[in-house]
């Protein structure tokens, strides 16, 4: 059975553009032909909400080539859902970034290991690699 990981914003931007940013678990796992990769919708309205307010000039890469950057990369599109926005909101833990919340509540409704470097997904209950 394939492992599944959704790649966290800041993961993304360097599997795309900054690889040598990767740490070698998580290129590790980027690179496995058996794994499936996954980005986020939320992933997506984070890059675009934080490159337009100039907080992510580095975003530019992939915005100019959002499908050809996960094509690249051999990622799926995961889309939010009912269930994952529930959960999200119902979290009981102190993290107030609705872009973490959204993946922690999709790598878990979904039994992913969530790509990502920000150890604030521990709280979540979830798996991470870094």
């Amino acid at each position: 059975m394939k492992r599944g990981y959704p790649l966290d914003t800041h993961t993304l931007l360097f599997a795309v553009a900054r690889p040598h940013c990767l740490s070698p678990k998580a290129k590790a796992a980027i690179e496995d032909p058996s794994a499936r990769l996954f980005v986020s919708s939320a992933t997506a309205w984070e890059i675009a909400t934080k490159y337009r307010l100039g907080k992510l000039p580095q975003a530019k890469v992939i915005l100019s080539d959002y499908e050809g950057s996960l094509a690249r990369l051999g990622a799926l599109d995961l889309s939010i859902e009912g269930h994952h926005a529930l959960l999200a909101g119902s979290f009981e833990v102190p993290h107030k970034d609705p872009f973490d919340r959204i993946l922690a509540a999709q790598a878990k409704l979904e039994n992913l290991v969530i790509i990502s470097k920000d150890p604030a997904f521990d709280a979540f209950g979830v798996r991470r690699l870094w």
